[in-house]
């Protein structure tokens, strides 16, 4: 009979490993293994499947045999063995005075061999308890010391979701977790919260972690700016499941949906639609103003008013100022009229005394006002200068 694949697992939660076999096995049998610890009792986990399936590059260990009960029997006597030699171990550890807490304790089936599994924070030097525990059991002794995740694998418990220990229920191995997984989904940063029975990060934050990854693809990142009735407002937070966008207006907090974020868009992507749609408007009202029905085309006009104003501009540019119905410029009739202020202004306001030391006033025009003095003794109206009562 050909050689067939075998996935054989050996508690009742943990790792499978693969094993060759020529027996007619189902899933669920009893198969008895020899693996590096020694010979163990196993159970089949999936159907058996062809070798040619699988590309093997290195040579796998045959099952043993079926499990009779014979093996079965042994199997349960040895989990007895293993509770009392648990209780002997943790009080020889005890009496050492060793850092070191004792977690669990197995026999092989053929109860040559005997593990214990403990944990530590530092690195214990236990060549001592080795002999102690040597001397009591009269087999091989093998001290294993394992992580806080493995712990919470053996000893079991329940989740902070009510439901036993995923480790101790269904996962085979352990993933990677990070806290990036975390900040992913949206849940605060609680350390209490997020970690396990084990004091590490749950392991479910792996499972929804790409599921959260591909929703959130179609969400704007926190941080964004948008528009939302005319405001500027901030993207502060999303809820995935609600389909749900979180933004500050201006110290109001608001909660829209997706699509009306959507249909709002980015400020820019606003800004450049605005500019688009004004210029759509000024194109169509300059095609309304320059149509002529005489003309069945409105291209001919737009050409027509546009040569014309080009026309426009090239007499400005030559002839820079416009004359008026009198024919002068308009330049030299802003000068004339300014004059003609100035002298009006002249004539109300009254004439200003002459100063003691007959300073020489100056006229507009620049010249000096020499020839025009008047006589002493007299004022500026030529007339004679009348003293006041007192003065001499």
């Amino acid at each position: 009979m050909e050689e067939r694949l075998a996935a054989v697992r050996f508690n009742n939660v943990g790792k499978y490993y693969y094993f060759s076999t020529t027996l007619d096995l189902v899933k669920g049998d009893q198969v008895v293994v020899e693996t590096v610890r020694g010979l163990e009792l196993g159970e089949v986990l999936f159907d058996l499947k062809d070798m040619e399936e699988f590309d093997l590059e290195t040579e796998l260990k045959p099952i043993k045999r079926k499990a009779n009960q014979a093996d079965k029997e042994v199997y349960e006597i040895n989990k007895i063995k293993a509770e009392k030699s648990f209780e002997i171990c943790k009080d020889i550890i005890a009496d050492s005075g060793l850092d070191m807490r004792l977690i669990n304790c197995e026999y092989t089936l053929d109860a040559s061999k005997v593990i214990f599994m403990y944990t530590s924070d530092e690195r214990v030097d236990f060549r001592e308890l080795l002999k102690q525990l040597a001397s009591v059991f009269k087999c091989r002794i093998e001290l294993r010391q394992i992580g806080p995740r493995d712990k919470a694998k053996l000893v079991g418990g329940i989740g902070t979701c009510g439901l036993p220990l995923c480790c101790n229920t269904f996962l085979g191995e352990f993933e990677g977790v990070s806290i990036n997984m975390a900040k992913n989904q949206l849940l605060a940063i609680n350390i209490d919260k997020i970690s396990g029975a084990c004091g590490r990060l749950l392991c479910c934050l792996k499972y929804e972690d790409a599921a959260y990854s591909e929703i959130k693809k179609k969400f704007p990142k926190i941080g964004t700016r948008t528009t939302y009735n005319g405001h500027s407002v901030k993207v502060i937070g999303l809820n995935v499941i609600s389909n749900l966008v979180k933004i500050d207006d201006d110290g109001n907090i608001l909660f829209i949906t997706l699509d009306e974020y959507n249909n709002k868009g980015d400020l820019d992507h606003k800004d450049n639609k605005d500019k688009k749609d004004k210029k759509e408007k000024k194109e169509k009202k300059e095609k309304s103003e320059s149509f002529s029905p005489r003309e069945s085309s409105g291209e001919k006009t737009k050409e027509k008013t546009k040569g014309k104003k080009d026309n426009e501009g090239r007499k400005r540019r030559k002839n820079p100022t416009n004359k008026n119905a009198s024919g002068k410029n308009e330049h030299h009739q802003k000068n004339e009229n300014r004059e003609g202020k100035q002298k009006r202004d002249n004539k109300r306001r009254p004439p200003k005394k002459a100063s003691s030391n007959n300073v020489n006033h100056k006229k507009k025009t620049g010249t000096k006002n020499q020839s025009n003095k008047p006589p002493k003794g007299h004022n500026n109206n030529g007339k004679p200068r009348q003293n006041k009562p007192g003065s001499h």
